[in-house]
């Protein structure tokens, strides 16, 4: 069995913006490419609504992304992949981080 770890924000978690809450699980994307992969596979989903690459936010704390990122990593291993998605939330103006910031945060440390 494959073991794959998305690692992401309120997108990865399933946000639904119409109500502020949750998609249903299984229509999440982590969920929907579980399905798709099938039995074979097995998809874990550490999504956070509000987290950054790197930033620490004073409005929403434990949101830092990179410091999280190695307790998730141990916490699933082993691991046959990772798939991150992040930078959303580093657009917020409180960070004043340009797209070059934001990709840049994202090397592997």
């Amino acid at each position: 069995m494959k073991h794959i770890l998305c690692y992401g924000d309120s997108n990865m978690w399933g946000y639904n913006p119409a109500n502020g809450e949750r998609y249903p699980i299984h229509l999440t994307w982590p969920s929907l490419l579980s399905a798709r992969l099938g039995e074979n596979f097995h998809v874990v989903t550490e999504g956070l609504p509000g987290r950054t690459t790197t930033c620490d936010d004073p409005l929403e704390p434990h949101r830092n992304g990179l410091t999280c990122l190695t307790p998730c990593l141990m916490s699933h291993r082993p691991l046959d992949l990772v798939i991150v998605m992040l930078g959303t939330n580093n657009l917020k103006a409180r960070f004043h981080q340009s797209a070059a910031d934001i990709s840049g945060s994202m090397r592997l440390h």
